[in-house]
């Protein structure tokens, strides 16, 4: 199995996200989002960088994805999905899925195991757009 080195579990935010960028096999680029898969814990789980409802939402901005009680809070229409296995219970995305990527952690150092994506660089693919939303119906904490 190839690994590469991401990060340490300190390098999460308890209530937020630590963002990277994966190449997919053909070539094209994914945003990661790390999370702590409950409160506080040092299990560390990946899920790409998008809303089930609306794949051009993304969860984290460029400054960290809300996570609030274990869910990451979709910042459009505030669907929330479980931080250990990525369902959503309620709103827009209601019985849906994030798309995982697998990571493991091994002391206090995060790799990315998974072997259909290469680790790209830190932080989100670089585009013109600021990052803000197209609409002003965007939640924030």
């Amino acid at each position: 199995m190839t690994r590469t080195r991401l990060t340490t579990v300190d390098d999460v935010p308890e209530n937020g996200s630590y963002l990277f960028t994966v190449r997919e096999r053909d070539g094209t680029e994914e945003e990661v989002v790390l999370v702590r898969c409950r409160d506080g814990e040092s299990e560390i789980t990946a899920w790409r960088n998008f809303c089930q409802h609306e794949i051009d939402q993304r969860l984290d901005r460029g400054f960290g994805a809300a996570v609030r009680e274990g869910e990451i809070v979709c910042p459009k229409h505030g669907s929330m999905f479980d931080t250990c296995t990525g369902y959503c219970d309620n709103g827009k995305a209601a019985e849906s899925y994030l798309s995982g990527v697998d990571v493991a952690v091994d002391g206090d150092v995060i790799y990315l195991t998974d072997s259909a994506v290469e680790f790209a660089h830190e932080g989100g693919i670089d585009d013109d757009d600021d990052g803000g939303p197209s609409s002003t119906s965007h939640l924030t904490f």
